[in-house]
């Protein structure tokens, strides 16, 4: 008898879609594509990629980076060595910038400060590796530092967990802005091979990196909580592995992921605190350049020069706005589910 129509033998053509073959062997028709699996990791960019937002803060992001490595280069193109006087710019009667706005011109691009009439362009450039110098290099010991001790605590629990909470929530309720100011107002001009600015710059990181921790600590530790009876910890025990072997493992690769996003969260949160400790005069040192101690000087002089103040304060302000777009939208891409 002859077979009903419907039904095909196994190396004849299969259903088709939109009336094409959709497997390989059909007679005239080409190979399907094979399904490949995302990572996570793969998943998340893919998700970035689609924010407009985030990609225009990793733009600027970058940019600001790129301005800061490569400072002596663009102010040796386009200004004049930041510590620089230049009286001939300034109005010897007021001490103001000669001109409108500010002395702005083609050889000075943002202008020149009041009294002195150093090259604003050129300290605006130069200001930007203080602040991101100061702001990445806190984030990294706030992190590092968080994470080892969040983890500990939510993995072993107890009396451990308990002591180190209370800590965290002693740290939390500390006043970091006044004790900032006050210690790195006392500390000498030499301190372990660095001088003057370089020890006002490696305080202000370990101070600021030091407050920060219990943040990323609280964060680590209820993700280490919710994390340590999955079943995969438990295999790994039964297994006879060690605790440092799932603490590095099985559970930190787990907690990259909310890491990075507070990581980028905490960067725009520094730099506010670089800037108001520079503005309050416990920052760098001048003659270096930095955002806060501009917005600082620029107090006596912004009813006769508005520029001067306008120009670190637009700075600081697009730097932390470009920080947090970018790291929304890694939070968005990295917990989805989160952020509804």
């Amino acid at each position: 008898m002859t077979a009903p129509l419907h039904e095909k033998s196994a190396g004849e053509a299969t259903a088709t879609v939109d009336g094409a073959p959709d497997a390989p062997g059909t007679p005239g028709g080409t190979p399907a594509k094979a399904i490949e699996g995302r990572s996570p990791w793969q998943i998340a960019w893919t998700r970035l990629k689609r924010d407009k937002l985030a990609l225009a803060g990793a733009f600027i992001v970058v940019f600001l980076v790129l301005v800061a490595i490569f400072a002596p280069v663009i102010v040796g193109l386009l200004g004049h060595p930041p510590d620089e006087f230049h009286e001939d710019q300034i109005d010897p009667l007021f001490g103001t910038p000669i001109g409108s706005w500010g002395g702005v011109s083609s050889d000075f691009l943002f202008g020149v400060e009041p009294v002195n009439g150093r090259d604003v362009f050129s300290r605006i450039v130069y200001g930007a590796r203080i602040s991101l110098l100061v702001a990445f290099l806190a984030a990294v010991f706030a992190v590092v530092l968080g994470t080892i001790l969040g983890i500990i605590a939510g993995y072993f629990g107890g009396w451990i967990d308990a002591a180190l909470s209370r800590v965290m929530d002693v740290m939390l309720a500390f006043p970091q802005l006044l004790f900032t100011s006050a210690l790195v107002s006392v500390l000498p001009n030499q301190l372990l091979g660095l001088d003057g600015s370089g020890v006002r710059i490696a305080a202000l990181v370990l101070v600021i990196g030091f407050f920060g921790w219990p943040y990323v600590g609280r964060i680590v530790r209820g993700q280490t909580l919710s994390l340590r009876n999955r079943e995969y910890v438990e295999a790994a025990q039964s297994l006879g592995a060690g605790r440092l072997y799932i603490l590095r493992r099985e559970l930190l690769p787990n907690l990259i992921a909310p890491i990075t996003v507070y990581a980028t969260l905490m960067i725009p949160t520094n730099i506010l605190t670089e800037a108001a400790l520079s503005f309050l005069g416990a920052g760098v040192k001048p003659p270096t350049a930095s955002w806060g101690q501009m917005l600082s000087t620029a107090i006596t002089t912004y009813e006769s020069d508005p520029l001067f103040m306008v120009i670190p304060g637009f700075a600081i302000f697009i730097t932390v706005l470009a920080f947090n777009l970018f790291g929304d939208g890694v939070r968005d891409a990295l917990d989805p589910k989160g952020s509804r």
